[in-house]
């Protein structure tokens, strides 16, 4: 997977990464992580055992570093571990693998042939086919029972609202692009940018290839507003389940979808749940008797715990089975012999799969799941015929692999090693864990510590506070990147879940309901005071860093207290006001982080905006933000730039070429996020040298 390492090492003595990168080459230095190992690592994702049990086919995610480039393909490995290798090849994007039912073939998306489409590969042979041709690429695919057809969901446009109406150009003419207008409420997302108008429905279509047959019908969007999520089928084969939101007034009240069955012969909807708030993410049980679903009833919290709920097939007797579990669950799979539900979920920053009996108890599963080179929460998980699953596990040390639990209560199995060569030349910096009290109200406050490699308790070193966003996320004993990155350079780094991260109950996660950011600095500087309080850092070389909900919060940290030597705040919210009107998530935030609009809250919005407290400012501040960035939208970045500037505060806004949140579509651009944060801190450091 990995490319050219005679270019890599041209490429790596032209870079400008920097005084501290550029150290002499010595065999420490190879020991320690670079810059250049974002193209190294590899990520696996969403596993899927197959029908008999025997095999595990994943997505594997690598990098090229000639065209800076992240690609997928597709990989199957032995239950066993044995026969690990690649089912795809190319600079492609595979992704969602799904077994027919009799594991003769594997339905995929791909963009193999430049947009996507579903593709099917033939095991015993090795053929592969397209099977769709659609203008809008598919989401969401699933095998009928009888193996005959492929459901998926996808984007049907309508016309778009036209106002004016132009003469056309003469003939020969070169005029410029038109104009386009909206009419929607949600007109530009993260990720995809400004949006096709149009309503996401759902499909069928056979498997060996053919024309598309659209399911449902109407002007909404199934599977939800912001993604589109697999329908399921019946054991019978005659229905597709899945969750949408069919109110007439679906754009105001986002939240509130429904789990619906559609007759696959003829469209028919009909409603299953009938309640205000999210039900979503229905399995039905092997028998056809049960259909199992998450959600919640709507109280317009910040932050909710998603339950899991089982009804009858016809939508009566609906009851809660989660409820002895105070944490949110994801991702209802039923037990093949119907007795239980397995569900995944995040207990105090460690992701776990469970099985709920039906009687309400639970049985933990396994644990440690997560990938992708993040302490964030995400992993994924696959039950197999016998109750086996396989998931995607990750400790501190180890980015993620494939991991099989063949029965509740054994040990779990590693069955790759896909980053095995580049650990193997890498010492890691050592992650321990943390506990105190948050000055506010003594409150316990887990967090995690990340030394440099060959850490000396005897030495003194500065430390970054990393800060989670979201913020109704969680940190965790996972391995992160950049995180290690930061202690390859010397730092000592911490990581916390404040109040208001998940993993900790409802109760934790809401104690910033509607104020946010608020009480949080507390538990925030009172784990740097304990990691001080340790004796290997130094308290005149402190440092704080965070993303999105981080961002807010180091802007919070540094309006708050003069205590960081500098600060580097990465696509933060600045004004709530402005937010509500530019993000993409805007009309969503006003009704669950607010109590309403803007403007009949004003003094609310006032009192959280990180322009009412940026008057205190002193710490030298970088900003930094993708300029494709509609979750946090550049303006909000702007805005702070230009306070810090007026103010006459050291500062310097770094804008990211076609990023969108996040900063990880291209693998340099990653990379360069690390550099100028580490840039911003070095400068620091040595001014005081």
């Amino acid at each position: 997977m990995r490319r050219a390492p005679a270019a890599l090492a041209l490429y790596w003595s032209l870079l400008p990464l920097g005084p501290a990168a550029l150290r002499p080459a010595s065999l420490h230095a190879q020991q320690v992580l670079q810059p250049l190992d974002v193209f190294e690592f590899e990520y696996v994702q969403d596993p899927q055992i197959s029908p008999d049990g025997a095999q595990i086919v994943y997505v594997r995610q690598f990098s090229d570093i000639m065209t800076d480039r992240n690609y997928t393909n597709l990989w199957i490995v032995g239950a066993d571990g044995r026969g690990n290798r690649p089912l795809t090849t190319g600079d492609v994007g595979d992704a969602s693998p799904r077994w027919s039912p009799d594991g003769s073939r594997i339905a995929f998306i791909s963009d193999r042939e430049g947009s996507a489409q579903i593709w099917v590969r033939f095991m015993d042979s090795g053929q592969m086919v397209r099977v769709t041709n659609l203008q809008h690429g598919p989401e969401g695919i699933a095998w009928s029972p009888d193996g005959r057809q492929i459901s998926f969901t996808s984007l049907v446009p309508r016309e778009s609202t036209h106002v004016a109406q132009l003469p056309a150009p003469p003939e020969g003419a070169t005029w410029a692009a038109p104009a386009t207008t909206n009419d929607d409420l949600i007109y530009r997302f993260n990720g995809p940018g400004y949006l096709t108008p149009g309503y996401v429905q759902l499909f069928v279509v056979p498997a060996e290839g053919g024309t598309p047959r659209q399911i449902s019908s109407g002007d909404f969007q199934h599977g939800g507003v912001f993604r589109s999520s697999a329908a399921m089928w019946t054991p019978d084969g005659q229905y597709l389940l899945m969750s949408a939101n069919r109110r007439p007034d679906w754009r105001d009240e986002q939240v509130d979808t429904d789990v619906f069955e559609f007759r696959v012969s003829d469209g028919a909807v009909r409603a299953l749940t009938n309640r205000y708030g999210p039900d979503v993410a229905p399995a039905i049980s092997p028998d056809g008797r049960r259909i199992a679903y998450l959600g919640f009833d709507d109280e317009h919290q910040g932050y909710q715990v998603t339950q899991l709920y089982v009804m009858n097939r016809d939508g009566s007797d609906a009851r809660l089975l989660s409820g002895s579990l105070d944490r949110s669950v994801s991702d209802p799979q039923w037990a093949p012999d119907g007795r239980g539900v397995y569900v995944q979920y995040d207990d105090q920053g460690n992701t776990k799969v469970g099985l709920f009996t039906l009687d309400g108890q639970l049985r933990p599963v396994a644990a440690n799941l997560g990938g992708g080179g993040s302490a964030y929460s995400g992993a994924s998980y696959d039950i197999g015929p016998t109750g086996a699953v396989a998931f995607t596990y990750s400790r501190p040390d180890l980015p993620g692999d494939i991991a099989y639990v063949a029965n509740a209560g054994r040990e779990a199995t590693l069955l790759t090693a896909v980053n095995a060569d580049v650990l193997a030349a890498r010492t890691l910096g050592a992650v321990e864990e943390i506990w105190y009290e948050s000055s506010h109200d003594g409150r316990r406050i887990q967090g995690w510590i990340v030394k440099p490699p060959e850490f000396d308790a005897q030495r003194t070193y500065p430390l970054i506070l990393e800060i989670h966003g979201g913020p109704f996320a969680n940190y965790g004993d996972r391995f992160d990147f950049e995180k290690q990155m930061m202690a390859a350079r010397g730092y000592v780094v911490l990581y916390t879940n404040p109040r208001g991260s998940t993993s900790y109950g409802g109760e934790f996660g809401n104690l910033i309901h509607h104020a946010y950011p608020g009480d949080d600095f507390f538990d925030l500087n009172s784990g740097v005071d304990a990691v001080i309080a340790r004796g290997y850092v130094d308290p005149n070389q402190v440092f704080v860093t965070g993303g999105s909900g981080g961002g807010v919060l180091t802007s919070w940290m540094i309006g708050r207290t003069d205590r960081f030597r500098s600060a580097v705040t990465v696509y933060p919210v600045i004004n709530w006001y402005s937010f509500v009107l530019t993000a993409d998530i805007g009309s969503r935030v006003m009704n669950y982080w607010f109590p309403g609009a803007p403007w009949d809250y004003p003094e609310h919005y006032e009192s959280r905006s990180l322009l009412s407290v940026v008057k205190n400012v002193k710490t030298p501040t970088m900003v930094m933000t993708g300029e494709e960035d509609y979750r946090t939208p550049m303006s909000e970045s702007e805005q702070y730039f230009q306070a810090l500037q007026i103010l006459g505060v050291e500062s310097v806004l770094v804008r990211v070429p076609g990023e969108p949140h996040g900063i990880r579509r291209r693998p340099s651009h990653w990379m360069a996020k690390m550099e100028n944060i580490l840039g911003w801190f070095g400068r620091s450091r040595r001014a005081t040298t």
